[in-house]
């Protein structure tokens, strides 16, 4: 039975509980990070599940799951009508797209996320999170059934992007990495070794002020995460806590032009290529304004896990 652990704050302390549909139960122990509450929590978390809630959630601050300093991995265009949207060949992808996000960008799901002032194109991208367990400090070849051994957990991710920032700028980094741009969870779904399978067959669902923006399933993954934590390893070391964000599925306000108006914009010249570029993105009504209320949910169709619910509101 997976187990869903909240970090909340109650009477100005941290803590770390099971949250039920009773409520949370409270763990007998203070851990001041995730890799604290990963390396020694188990036992505390097993048994803090097995009793009664005490603890409404409704009377408390939700904090983000993932403590800092940690690293954020990402995967870019990683499902496979993603992948078509922008423009590829998922068929012919042989190797991952990484990059990383600044840990500056974590938050909670409670907190609202300030557009910065210089960001018109701002854009939301759902996202399956998975929490490292152990360290990795060589290449390691992990397989489906070594999962387990390796991930802690799972949780919901927004990548927020300012794509007027990481476009022309060729700044995946900075335009992803403003503060507030990876709201996480709002809590981490541990999941037993035999439920590792049902990474596989995960519902993902983003809609802003109500409608529906993007939707598909973990199923559609074309690098799936034991392949890509094998990869990711032969060129980077990973400790508890970390995270890798495995990419988000068709339906952001990014638009990429079609093939035949890319090479006739190739054509321009750069400053012009980008100037019309950002003036047709900016004619779309899908980036996020000011006032905008983003919900996201990741859940199995059986109805057995529930990633609950990340509602984001963004404001000036």
């Amino acid at each position: 039975m997976a187990t869903n652990l909240v970090h909340f704050e109650k009477q100005d302390r941290a803590w770390w509980g099971v949250v039920s549909e009773g409520g949370i139960t409270p763990l007998a122990d203070a851990y001041p990070t995730t890799a604290a509450l990963i390396e020694q929590g188990e036992a505390d978390w097993r048994y803090a599940r097995e009793q009664t809630p005490s603890v409404d959630i409704e009377d408390v601050r939700i904090l983000s799951p993932i403590t800092t300093p940690c690293r954020i991995y990402c995967q870019g265009a990683n499902y496979r009508q993603h992948m078509i949207e922008s423009g590829m060949n998922p068929d012919a992808k042989v190797f991952n797209m990484f990059f990383t996000k600044s840990d500056a960008s974590i938050a909670s799901t409670q907190e609202a996320v300030a557009r910065p002032s210089h960001v018109t194109l701002l854009d939301y991208e759902i996202e399956l999170a998975l929490v490292f367990r152990r360290p990795i400090s060589s290449a390691v070849t992990v397989t489906p059934d070594m999962l387990a051994d390796y991930v802690f957990a799972i949780a919901i991710a927004n990548d927020l992007s300012a794509r007027d920032v990481q476009l022309p700028q060729t700044q995946f980094f900075k335009g992803k990495s403003y503060r507030g741009f990876c709201p996480i969870g709002p809590w981490l779904t541990v999941l037993e070794r035999e439920e590792f399978h049902r990474i596989d067959d995960l519902e993902l669902q983003l809609s802003v002020n109500g409608t529906v923006r993007q939707r598909d399933n973990t199923s559609a993954l074309v690098f799936k995460p034991a392949e890509t934590i094998s990869e990711l390893s032969t060129f980077a070391n990973i400790a508890p806590g970390d995270v890798l964000l495995t990419g988000t599925p068709s339906g952001c306000a990014l638009r990429v032009p079609p093939p035949p108006v890319r090479r006739l914009l190739q054509l321009l010249p750069e400053r012009r290529f980008w100037k019309l570029f950002l003036k047709s993105q900016g004619r779309r009504p899908q980036y996020l304004k000011p006032g905008d209320r983003i919900n996201a949910r990741i859940w199995s169709r059986d109805g057995s896990l529930d990633l609950g619910e990340q509602i984001t509101e963004i404001v000036a």
